[in-house]
């Protein structure tokens, strides 16, 4: 298969495959950096749980930073809609509709 920077799989002998998903770096750069953000902030409720900080201060925080997860999701539902789905649809994949829904789903149980 030609690698044309998008996603790109891989069979292995066993016949399961493995899928890479390919952002661009900005992209990549993006996510990284909020997610070094939200580990930094479960770090920091976990500080307040040991100090013993008021409980809505600390539902407060969890607040922020499941809204902070559910931005990273965002983008990553936004960029696997405009590429890989896009092109595993393209290519008569029609699977991959089956495998989006189930992924909205566990999105939307939160």
């Amino acid at each position: 298969m030609e690698n044309t920077g998008k996603e790109v799989a891989c069979h292995t002998e066993d016949a399961t495959s493995c899928r890479k998903s390919h952002h661009p770096e900005r992209v990549k750069k993006d996510l990284t950096t909020r997610l070094n953000r939200i580990e930094g902030q479960i770090r920091g409720i976990k500080g307040m749980i040991e100090k013993d900080v008021y409980c809505d201060d600390v539902i407060t925080q969890l607040s922020a930073t499941q809204s902070a997860l559910n931005s990273v999701a965002k983008i990553l539902l936004e960029g696997h809609l405009k590429g890989c789905v896009v092109d595993r649809l393209s290519e008569g994949d029609d699977e991959v509709l089956d495998e989006l829904l189930v992924t909205i789903q566990k999105l939307m149980k939160k």
